[in-house]
């Protein structure tokens, strides 16, 4: 590698797998004197234009000189960096450090000459930006502010590179040379960049794997039967509109058809291209079949194969060297241990999974980790798909397993411009990137629904990912926060999903109830109430209720202003006058489309085995031994029957009528638990079309440099540091926050002399760890007015609790009376800086009752969070008391969020408690850490999860 005289050893933390705007991988690494030869053969291949471009001259090929410089970086003063495929140089960025003449420099210099070449063939990928990107990230960490770069006006190129990076910058043109200088500090519009590029490219990465033009399936078994074989069948039989190969190295020679496919013992026969190889041979040969597919060009993987990560050390190690090798070739991977994938468009129709039934075609993409939630979901949305009005299905389907590459994240970029997707159903055992995951699950959120399961699982097996510090039930709410419609079971997954992809957003709580039924209306109501929702009085049509009684009362429900949305109860009718199966889906719908902007949802009760044998038509769960019970023909819902087992449509649905099917529900609760998971959404949805600010108000008591310097004061005692009470409260006194002072109290007499300079009455507290904020166990005596109240009170605790020593006991002036409340906040190495409230005492925290918001806050979101614990209605004059001065609490929140958010040091702060006034309130106790921050992902360039 590097030689002695270089100052700093390699930096492996630089190297980087980076998915381009083609949606191919590449590696990114530092140059080193090993390159030599890679850099020559490179060089040779770019073209006269693009040297000139770089060298401003002719320049056909390089001296020994040129290599040598071009390979020997000290790392700090003097850095290059190489894009590879394949293990090749496709493109190389350097820069070196200048002066303020422009000659070469070392720190304290901050500024440097950066140039790029990228090889003619890969031109246009956007593997200039993602170096740009990496190279100054490196720069910052050496200690560079600034970059420099002198650029031909022909280059237009590559002065574009610049202008779009959304750095701060600055242009002149001289000698006929136009030279950029840009800060590196990443800005919003900087990020902003970032982010839609990495949206683009990690968008095309997977829709290259959804939408192949032709499919290998490797390992596909000479006899029937077998996984390769059976995929083979299902790619088949689906009706894949592009080429499709059967490779197997033990076909024999004169093998060229398997059941009328073309057949091949090798990809590498194969004549023309392969954009997707279905990887299903042994794990052992995994990497053989990699490698002719890497030299063969194919531009993605999905690996069926088993034996990896889940099988552990030596399966982890595997993996590892699976996703190396793979991206060494620029191809991205699905699995291993997947399921495999489904895209239902008509002009792909693929079918590369293991179900040997393909859902219906329709709106939703389906995500799921596990193969077995994947057939499960596929399965109930199946049995599902048919409404009373129509059918709904999927547009596709990702079953990632072990997700060693291709994740949740990068699908969650593929669906959110994706036209033929109106709602994401994502089944997740774990989030291996919070902070990223809740960034795309907001803007996605912010275009169509997104409805997610959540595991309590562990990041992947494998990945070098920080694995979060916060609860579950912490996740979970901050996913909410995002606009994440969070379910706990696929059951809910479904109903939800369903709702959502069939009707439109209601646009408040209210709800009218209808139908034949009185107890089935009153159940259906009891469930509102328990969800939150407003619902009016059922109405009962009784059991004689004909198809156009159901459509009257409909339609007034739906003209009714004071409705946001409508539950249609049915129940069987026994007797001549019970409504026609079609006749009451036609009054239904046609109802419905009388005011198509409120949501129709249909609760139903089945006679028994009903709901087998309207499944049986077309689930893919194994069928009964039993035949399915006699219902009469003229049943309500044998209309339903006959639409589950008519065969899945070529196409989806057209798009004026999919929004009105209606879907139906067996039970009262799981109907009106979707109908309050479409209302919360709907109000997220409205609340983030006008997103909240910081206000500037804050501004005027905030010291952010006084604050920096006391923090970079206090960490040259430690890296990590909980700081003193006087020291707090200095460091939050410079954003405003004030802590009501507390004086140590080692003796009777020192408790009577603080009691003395504070001014009576007082408080007397023990603040050892077993006794702080216990008033419930009797370490806290309030309200002592003079000196002979103060001695007593000490000398109980002290009898009660024991020596001074122990108690710590302090002296603390009276606030006004209020409302204890609580307020953290805390850096997460995964999820980012999280504010959190909640009232004080021992019932809250029993409860779990915390609300929790990513940082930074807005005052929209610091409204919300103190009004979304289940206590809050203390704060608001609960039963006749005194309603307290919550814009005074918010207040306090933003200041909180700005110190976290301004100083990322500060990784810990506690506000405990926070007494609440009628008029203000006094923070009584304080603590807080200081510690480096966690590396921000989010601020770094684009690279793709690490081994």
């Amino acid at each position: 590698m590097q030689s002695a005289s270089d100052r700093h050893e390699y930096p492996a933390h630089w190297e980087a797998d980076v998915v381009l705007r083609d949606g191919g991988t590449a590696r990114i690494r530092p140059i080193t004197v090993d390159d030599a030869d890679r850099l020559v053969s490179f060089y040779e291949q770019v073209s006269d234009e693009s040297k000139y471009y770089r060298f401003f001259a002719p320049y056909p090929r390089l001296s020994a000189k040129d290599v040598h410089r071009f390979t020997h970086h000290d790392f700090v003063d003097r850095v290059g960096l190489a894009a590879t495929v394949g293990g090749e140089f496709i493109a190389t960025v350097r820069y070196d450090r200048i002066g303020a003449d422009g000659m070469a420099a070392s720190a304290p210099a901050d500024e440097a000459e950066v140039a790029f070449l990228v090889q003619d063939a890969h031109q246009g990928r956007g593997v200039a930006s993602a170096l740009l990107e990496h190279i100054g990230a490196v720069a910052r960490e050496r200690g560079i502010r600034r970059f420099a770069a002198e650029v031909l006006p022909a280059n237009v190129k590559m002065i574009k590179v610049f202008t779009d990076a959304g750095y701060t910058q600055k242009r002149s043109f001289e000698d006929g040379v136009v030279r950029l200088e840009f800060d590196l500090e990443p800005t919003d519009r900087s990020l902003a960049v970032q982010y839609a590029r990495e949206q683009r490219a990690e968008s095309r990465s997977v829709q290259r794997l959804l939408t192949p033009g032709s499919v290998a399936v490797v390992g596909v078994g000479r006899t029937p039967g077998g996984v390769g074989r059976s995929v083979l069948g299902n790619i088949r039989d689906y009706g894949f509109k592009g080429r499709l190969y059967a490779v197997n190295k033990a076909f024999p020679d004169e093998q060229k058809e398997l059941d009328g496919i073309p057949a091949h013992r090798s990809v590498r026969d194969i004549d023309g291209p392969v954009d997707l190889a279905v990887v299903a041979v042994p794990a052992e040969q995994v990497p053989e079949v990699v490698a002719e597919c890497g030299a063969h060009g194919v531009q993605g993987l999905v690996v069926l194969s088993a034996g990896y990560a889940e099988s552990g050390p030596e399966g982890r190690e595997r993996q590892r060297e699976l996703v190396r090798h793979a991206r060494a070739y620029g191809m991205r991977i699905i699995g291993p241990n997947a399921f495999g994938i489904i895209n239902t468009s008509p002009e792909v129709r693929l079918n590369a999974s293991l179900a040997p039934e393909a859902p219906r075609p329709g709106r939703i993409g389906l995500f799921a980790q596990s193969g077995a939630i994947g057939i499960a979901l596929l399965s109930r949305l199946h049995r599902r798909g048919a409404g009373v009005t129509g059918e709904t299905g999927v547009s596709t389907f990702v079953s990632s397993g072990n997700r060693a590459d291709v994740s949740g994240n990068d699908v969650l970029q593929y669906w959110y411009d994706d036209p033929h997707t109106d709602v994401v159903l994502m089944y997740l055992e774990s989030i291996g990137n919070p902070r990223k995951f809740t960034r795309l699950a907001r803007r996605t959120a912010a275009a169509k629904p997104l409805v997610v399961v959540q595991g309590a699982g562990t990041a992947p097996q494998g990945h070098a990912v920080r694995a979060t510090r916060l609860p579950h039930t912490t996740v979970s709410a901050l996913l909410r926060q995002a606009g994440v419609i969070r379910v706990d079971t696929i059951t809910e997954l479904v109903d939800t999903g369903l709702l959502l992809a069939r009707q439109p957003l209601p646009t408040g709580p209210k709800v009218a109830i209808l139908g034949n039924s009185e107890s089935l209306g009153l159940l259906t109501y009891d469930a509102c109430v328990a969800e939150g929702l407003r619902p009016s009085t059922p109405l009962d049509l009784t059991t004689a209720a004909a198809p156009e009684d159901f459509h009257a009362a409909l339609a007034r429900a739906l003209a009714d202003d004071s409705c946001d949305a409508v539950i249609v109860t049915a129940i069987p009718a026994v007797g001549e006058g019970s409504a026609g199966d079609a006749a009451l889906a036609e009054a239904l719908r046609s109802a419905a489309e009388q005011v198509p902007g409120k949501p129709v949802l249909v609760v139903h009760v089945e006679l028994g085995g009903l709901a087998e044998a309207l499944s049986a038509a077309t689930s893919t769960a194994p069928q009964a031994a039993a035949g399915p019970p006699t219902i009469r023909a003229d049943h309500p819902f044998r209309a339903l029957d006959r639409l589950r087992a008519t065969p899945a449509p070529a196409e989806p649905p057209a798009a004026e009528t999919r929004d009105r099917l209606i879907p139906a529900y067996p039970a009262a609760e799981r109907a009106v638990r979707a109908l309050a998971d479409a209302v919360q959404y709907a109000q997220w949805r409205r609340e983030a079309a006008e997103p909240g600010k910081v206000p500037e108000s804050l501004d005027a008591a905030i010291d952010e440099k006084g604050a920096a310097d006391l923090i970079d004061g206090l960490l040259t005692r430690g890296q990590g540091l909980t700081l003193g009470s006087e020291e707090t409260c200095e460091l939050l006194g410079t954003y405003g926050i004030q802590v009501h002072r507390a004086l140590p109290a080692t003796s009777a007499d020192a408790a009577v002399q603080a009691a003395a300079t504070l001014g009576y009455p007082v408080a007397l507290k023990a603040t050892a760890p077993h006794l702080r904020h216990r008033a419930d166990l009797g370490g806290v005596r309030l309200d002592l007015a003079d000196e002979e109240q103060l001695r007593r009170a000490y000398a109980e605790l002290t009898e009660l609790f024991g020596a001074p020593d122990e108690l710590r006991p302090v002296v603390q002036g009276m606030a006004p009376r209020g409302v204890d409340t609580v307020i953290r906040a805390v850096i997460d190495p995964a999820a980012g800086a999280v504010l959190s409230f909640g009232l004080a005492g021992a019932a809250s925290q029993l409860l779990g009752d915390t609300a929790h918001r990513l940082i930074p806050v807005t005052d929209r979101e610091a409204a919300t969070l103190v009004r979304s614990i289940r206590t809050a209605p203390l704060l608001f004059g609960w039963r006749g008391s005194t309603p307290v001065d919550t814009p005074a609490l918010e207040e306090l929140l933003l200041r909180v969020s700005r110190l976290v958010d301004d100083h990322p040091e500060v990784v810990a702060v506690t506000l405990e408690p926070v007494v609440v006034a009628p008029r203000g309130l006094s923070v009584l106790g304080a603590s807080a850490r200081l510690a480096p921050p966690p590396a921000r992902d989010d601020l770094g360039p684009r690279t793709l999860p690490s081994y």
